[in-house]
């Protein structure tokens, strides 16, 4: 296990630590990233095999983990999913909420049912966690809350993607809130606000793919474009974000919408 012991002695419960593809998604990044500065970790996913396949790339490097699975837009599933891990591990230092879906479309193109599943996916999912999770976070005077949301809640994109949008921009004004009413607490509530990532999500999109248009190597291309700086992010700097808002080196560190996205959002609009 390698790392600089951090987040010794803390247990974080990641909300979405699988990934949909081979490679590393945002969650399972920030999952491995979290034990590799010494958390306890509760990896959960909708897909089992993704959790699980999480937790044991941290068990295979010397670290602790249990995995479950969860539908996070179900109060039932979200409120066991923090009772094992407080079962586990007796408490949720760092509640990590990752999960995050997208559809094309305006007002007019969407259902009302697409509407509804990233407005809950998105939006609901993060709300239902602090829910769960803040009461034992009060009891001990202490706790970190770190959402993912995205630079799309900043400004508008160059494809239609109303509900994404809004929702993210929902998440962020929620982490606000949550982190002003319980500052006096002991609890610090950030968001992380990922921009060009290239993560397996990006790449399995069959709507990103015909955005974009062509093979894997123009899709790569066009994506990297987007960037002030020529190149996509990776999964890992989210998760360094993660580790730093995590640690008491952010102490003083709350509320804050982080953009961690090579300087995107400086131009967006």
């Amino acid at each position: 296990m390698t790392g600089d012991g951090r987040l010794a002695g803390r247990a974080a419960l990641v909300f979405g630590a699988g990934s949909v593809g081979p490679g590393w998604g945002n969650g399972k990044a920030a999952a491995v990233a979290y034990a590799r500065a010494g958390a306890r970790v509760v990896t959960v996913d909708v897909n089992r095999d993704a959790a699980w396949e999480t937790r044991d790339i941290i068990a295979g490097e010397g670290g602790e983990a249990i995995a479950l699975t969860a539908d996070v837009t179900r109060s039932a599933d979200v409120a066991k999913a923090v009772g094992a891990a407080m079962e586990a591990y007796g408490a949720v230092d760092i509640l990590h909420n990752n999960v995050g879906i997208g559809t094309f479309g305006g007002p007019e193109e969407l259902s009302e049912e697409d509407w509804d599943r990233v407005m809950d996916v998105n939006l609901k999912s993060a709300f239902l966690a602090c829910k769960h999770a803040l009461p034992s976070m009060v009891a001990r005077g202490a706790g970190v809350i770190t959402n993912i949301s995205s630079v799309a809640s900043l400004g508008i994109g160059r494809f239609p993607y109303a509900a994404y949008y809004a929702s993210k921009a929902g998440l962020d004004h929620l982490t606000r809130s949550v982190a002003v009413q319980y500052a006096a607490q002991g609890i610090r509530a950030n968001a992380i606000l990922p921009g060009v990532i290239d993560t397996p999500m990006t790449r399995e999109s069959a709507q990103m793919r015909e955005h974009f248009g062509g093979d894997e190597a123009a899709f790569v291309r066009a994506r990297d474009a987007m960037s002030p700086t020529g190149k996509s992010g990776t999964a890992w700097d989210i998760a360094a974000a993660a580790v730093f808002l995590a640690s008491d080196d952010a102490n003083y560190i709350n509320g804050v919408t982080l953009p961690v996205d090579g300087g995107l959002s400086c131009r967006m609009g």
